[in-house]
């Protein structure tokens, strides 16, 4: 799959763009607080409906504007599609593709599928447990759209129950909490069996791709760390276990007002030659890992659906050293990749690859080099 044209109106500061992208690489070069990362924003945004830099759609618009636009063609193997999102201040957005309007941004997920690298996702080795909670659902979901169902669903149950922990006024109140500790029971055992096959897949290629980008010196490998032992547990068994801790821990739960055990606790475990990359990894270890998993996912994600992923990195590619270049250069000619740089990349690196070179500066865009 690959990005053909993007649109945007009066997107952050994009007044009226319209660029046609090339099928494999796209080079956009410009000083900071130009607009090239809104750029990257606005297709994330395509494939999950929401921005990774901020829950409020209000901020996508334009500060001097009331209303925003974005607009996609996506050409696929087998169809094109057309994805347009329409921001109103204080409006919910609206959602189409091909014209059909969508009324759940669950609907839109898995249409257009991307991978996104930042210096920010540096976090995902060296932050706490959320992160990573955060990468496995936000990648999961993308290849598997139930997923992200059952994850809404498990959240609601969890906040509910959580409620309800700490009001006892109900004379009927444990009879009540089992209903709670079932139905939570039964969602997040899915949640962790979905888990546990995507950590598994991914801790293969990526165990591949971090002994590539090394040079054989390192070795990565990944390990689940639920919030309780599921050792060689089947699904059943993991919903039995999960209901059975929530019912042990009830009263210990009545105390904090919290619940305890359940996926919502879980934890990835990153590891460097047997040792946590985020306990001990040095800052070089850490980005070299974030982005073998970052890669890692855009081989999985081609293994699931049978296509690729358009790949965005954003102001990464001069930050790595010759070797993690090539590697990474090395992928263009499979995928869409989408680059973001505040220096001039060294096209000689890139000679012979199909490609589009673009300079922005304050929210205009200029072709420069096509070849």
């Amino acid at each position: 799959m690959y990005v053909d044209n993007i649109r945007l109106i009066n997107f952050r500061n994009y007044l009226n763009l319209n660029i046609e992208l090339n099928k494999k690489l796209n080079i956009f070069v410009g000083n900071n607080a130009q607009g090239k990362t809104n750029l990257l924003e606005s297709i994330y945004i395509c494939a999950n409906g929401k921005s990774y830099r901020t829950s409020k759609d209000r901020e996508l618009i334009n500060l001097q504007k009331s209303k925003g636009y974005i607009g996609l063609s996506l050409a696929k193997e087998r169809f094109s599609k057309l994805i347009e999102l329409k921001f109103e201040r204080d409006v919910k957005k609206r959602i189409k593709v091909n014209k059909v309007e969508y009324n759940r941004v669950s609907e839109l997920i898995g249409i257009l599928n991307v991978v996104i690298f930042s210096p920010e996702d540096l976090r995902l080795v060296k932050e706490g447990p959320m992160e990573r909670r955060a990468f496995l659902d936000g990648e999961i979901s993308q290849i598997k759209p139930k997923y992200k169902y059952n994850l809404a669903r498990y959240n609601k149950i969890l906040m509910q129950r959580n409620n309800f922990l700490k009001n006892r006024l109900n004379s009927n109140f444990y009879n009540l909490l089992d209903v709670w500790d079932t139905q939570l029971s039964q969602v997040g055992s899915s949640i962790i069996i979905e888990r546990v096959n995507f950590i598994n897949k991914l801790a293969i290629i990526s165990k591949d791709i971090h002994n590539k980008l090394t040079g054989g010196i390192e070795e990565l490998d990944l390990k689940y760390l639920p919030s309780f032992d599921i050792d060689k547990l089947e699904i059943e068994e993991i919903q039995l276990k999960l209901k059975d801790m929530l019912q042990k821990n009830i009263e210990k739960d009545i105390q904090k007002g919290n619940t305890e055990y359940g996926p919502h606790r879980d934890d990835l475990d990153i590891l460097i030659n047997g040792i946590s990359a985020r306990t001990f990894g040095s800052q070089g270890q850490q980005r070299t890992a974030a982005l073998s998993l970052k890669l890692a996912e855009v081989e999985l994600i081609k293994n699931e659906i049978g296509e690729y992923p358009v790949l965005l990195l954003d102001d990464v590619f001069s930050e790595l050293d010759l070797n993690r270049r090539k590697y990474l250069i090395s992928t263009f000619k499979d995928i869409q990749t989408i680059i973001t740089s505040t220096d001039d990349i060294d096209l000689t690196e890139l000679k012979g690859i199909d490609k589009k070179v673009f300079y922005i500066r304050q929210g205009e865009v200029v072709l420069q080099e096509e070849g």
